[in-house]
C-alpha cells in the first residue's frame, strides 16, 4: 500500500526554498539545505545531460540560469558542473548529489521534465533512485513517463501534472483538450494529480477528487493562494514565502 500521507500534509517547497531575487537560486544545493532546515519536503526538476547524468535543473536551455546558450541535453555534466547559477556561487547538481544531501531527512517530489527521450530519463532516474531509502514520488507532464513507472516500477508513487495550457502555443489544440481533461489517466492510473493553480477549480479535477485521487497544485506564491488550494484540494507546493498551515 502506497503511503501518500506526506504528499497530502507536508509543506512542499517548489524547487527548494529559493529566493526570487536569485541570491538563492532555484534547484540549488543552498535552496535544498534551506528547505531541509525548515523541515519542508522538496519539489525539484530532473533533466538528463548528453552523457546520461541526471541533473536537478528546470529548463531545456541553460541560458536563463547560467548565461550559457546551450541546451542541457547537448552538453556533458563535466561541461556545466562549474557554471554558477544566477547571481550566486551555486552550481547545477546531480540527482545523486541531491540524494546524498537529503538522505531521507525530508520527502522528495521529483518532476521529470519532458524535454527529450523520456524513456532514457525514466531509466536513468530509477538507476539513481534504486537504493534510496527516503520517501519520494515522481511526476511529470508527459503521460509516457507516468505510464513507464506504472509498467516498470508500480510501487513508486506517480503523478500526472496538467493545466489548461492556454499559453502553450506550440501545443496542438486536441492535445490541450486531452491533457486538461486528464484523458491519459485512464491508461496511466496516477496516484495523484498536480494541476496548475490558476486553472483551479475545474470539473475535471473535481471529478478525479471525488473518485479518491489525491490532488495537489503548483505553485502558490502567497498565503492567499496557498489557503485557496488547501480549502479545495489536498495540498499545494509553494514558493517565495513561508506558509502558515492554518492561516
Amino acid at each position: 500500500m502506497k503511503d501518500l500521507a506526506w504528499l497530502k500534509h507536508d509543506l512542499i517547497a517548489h524547487r527548494g526554498l529559493y529566493k526570487e531575487n536569485g541570491s538563492i537560486p532555484e534547484n540549488s544545493k543552498k535552496a535544498f539545505l534551506e528547505a531541509i532546515d525548515h523541515g519542508y519536503a522538496i519539489e525539484c526538476d530532473l533533466n538528463i545531460t548528453k552523457d546520461q547524468q541526471v541533473v536537478v535543473f528546470h529548463d531545456r536551455s541553460l541560458k536563463r540560469l547560467t548565461g550559457l546558450d546551450k541546451n542541457i541535453g547537448d552538453v556533458s555534466y563535466d561541461e556545466i558542473k562549474d557554471l554558477t547559477l544566477l547571481i550566486s556561487d551555486q552550481h547545477i547538481i546531480t540527482l545523486k548529489a541531491l540524494l546524498m544531501l537529503v538522505d531521507g531527512k525530508v520527502p522528495l517530489l521529483l518532476e521529470l521534465k519532458p524535454l527529450g527521450d523520456i524513456k532514457k530519463l525514466c531509466q536513468a532516474v530509477m538507476g539513481d533512485m534504486k537504493s534510496y531509502q527516503g520517501k519520494f514520488a515522481i511526476f511529470s507532464f508527459h503521460p509516457a513517463a507516468v505510464l513507464w513507472f506504472k509498467r516498470h516500477h508500480p510501487q513508486v508513487i506517480r503523478g500526472q501534472i496538467s493545466a489548461f495550457f492556454d499559453d502553450h502555443h506550440h501545443m496542438r489544440k486536441p492535445m490541450k483538450i486531452l491533457m486538461r481533461r486528464l484523458f491519459f489517466n485512464h491508461f496511466t492510473k496516477p496516484d495523484f494529480i498536480s494541476y496548475y493553480i490558476h486553472d483551479l477549480p475545474n470539473k475535471h479535477v473535481d471529478k478525479a477528487k471525488k473518485k479518491g485521487i489525491t490532488v495537489i497544485s503548483y505553485a502558490a506564491k502567497t498565503q492567499k493562494e496557498f489557503d485557496f488550494v488547501k480549502s479545495h484540494y489536498d495540498n499545494v507546493v509553494f514558493e517565495y514565502f513561508l506558509p502558515k498551515e492554518n492561516a
